[in-house]
């Protein structure tokens, strides 16, 4: 007889409507309906997840937490939350004068670690070796006019895709170091083995809709709906879907996710965009690529389709407020992308760049700027990668995990997608 708390379940609402956009299926909002579903089985297809798949999962997960002078405290609930076997990889950016905060972080995850006897790897974005080991292993782009990676976030989750690569595992999930609730962190985690689970597709991705975002007004709680950026980002990725289809859509809910989560068979296949164009620019290189408007260098993925499933979690996210000029400045790279994407369409184009001329973001007669577009992660020499993390990134550790080049690498150099210019 297994141990009763080893048939916990999480049961999930059922996704009713798919919007199609070529080979992308984008699956409407689904909620989390009990985060413990105890022993209830029900029927195929219901939604209910068991404990065993929901583990099974985690141990081919690595998460990566993108960090940037995040207080102690902060960080240390963000690793409490996250489930035992999934492998944490933090990639940090945080200042290292006057105090090195970088040193702060690792010693907190390494005591993080000894404590709870799991492994994890470390390594900070701006270190010199982690810029020779890129630049070595294929990916110039990357470099700044310093001679170090650029600073940015999207810049940091490419690291921690690269890294998760090099460690062999199947699933990888972002998780923000700014989260104030360890059990959110932890629910977000099981949504993501969830919704792999559940697409059952080597090329999916599972994109977290938080149930609120708490807000101080007038000395009480506002559980705020909508966020100021993603309300903006989603709007313009539906008027791109619905221009194809000729039908008014709402199904995009998680344009500007940052908690989500994908194979790395389907995300080494992926470009990545700079800075906090990173989330949106996912959707826009998914309709890029597997859309059916442009060629794809990857038939085999538009055979099996790439579902994307959404998920409105219960905890409520509580984060820190970092400002109107932050949220302005996330909305215009995402409209950044989307306005210079070859799938855009004229009517979604002049929408875009009409909003942005109203919001002063850019004068009449302008265009937005192109944002920083890398190559896929699959497109890196994995072994010059390892070989120069291990030996020129001095902050690069591996806390309790055998050494990388200890395991077999685990995908082929892939090529570049074709880029279509900008009519």
């Amino acid at each position: 007889m297994r141990p009763l708390g080893y048939c916990r379940r999480m049961r999930l609402e059922q996704s009713h409507r798919t919007e199609r956009f070529g080979a992308v299926r984008i699956h409407e909002l689904q909620r989390v309906i009990q985060l413990d579903s105890g022993d209830a089985r029900g029927a195929a297809g219901d939604g209910i997840v068991s404990q065993e798949a929901l583990r099974a999962i985690e141990r081919r997960m690595v998460i990566v937490i993108p960090c940037m002078n995040e207080t102690r405290r902060v960080i240390e609930g963000v690793l409490s939350g996250i489930p035992h076997d999934c492998l944490i990889v933090l990639v940090s950016n945080s200042a290292r004068h006057p105090v090195d905060r970088y040193e702060i972080e690792a010693q907190t995850l390494e005591q993080y670690c000894r404590a709870t006897e799991r492994p994890a790897i470390i390594v900070h974005q701006r270190d010199p070796g982690v810029a020779a080991a890129f630049k070595a292993a294929g990916m110039p782009e990357l470099i700044g006019d310093d001679g170090l990676v650029r600073t940015g976030k999207g810049e940091a989750m490419l690291i921690g895709m690269a890294v998760a690569a090099l460690t062999g595992r199947d699933y990888l999930g972002y998780i923000d170091a700014d989260n104030y609730v360890p059990g959110a962190v932890h629910e977000y985690v099981k949504v993501y083995a969830a919704g792999l689970h559940l697409a059952a597709n080597p090329y999916a991705m599972v994109r977290i809709s938080w149930h609120s975002k708490p807000k101080l007004r007038d000395g009480r709680l506002f559980f705020s709906r909508r966020g100021r950026s993603s309300e903006i980002t989603n709007e313009f990725l539906n008027r791109l879907v619905a221009e194809y289809s000729g039908f008014g859509t709402e199904v995009i809910a998680t344009g500007n996710a940052g908690e989500h989560a994908l194979s790395l068979d389907l995300g080494l296949r992926m470009r990545l965009a700079g800075g906090f164009a990173v989330e949106p620019f996912e959707f826009v290189e998914l309709f890029e690529q597997f859309g059916g408007v442009l060629d794809t260098a990857h038939p085999e993925v538009m055979a099996s389709s790439v579902p994307v499933l959404q998920i409105e979690t219960r905890n409520p996210h509580f984060h820190d407020n970092k400002g109107e000029d932050h949220v302005q400045g996330m909305r215009m790279q995402a409209l950044n992308v989307l306005y210079h994407s070859p799938v855009s369409l004229p009517p979604v184009r002049q929408a875009i760049l009409d909003f942005m001329v109203a919001q002063n973001a850019v004068a009449p007669g302008e265009e937005p700027p192109r944002e920083r577009i890398y190559p896929p992660v699959g497109s890196l020499a994995f072994d010059l990668l390892r070989d120069g993390l291990e030996s020129e990134a001095e902050t690069f550790r591996q806390l309790g995990v055998a050494p990388l080049g200890a395991r077999p690498l685990p995908r082929p150099t892939l090529p570049e997608p074709a880029v279509v210019p900008t009519a």
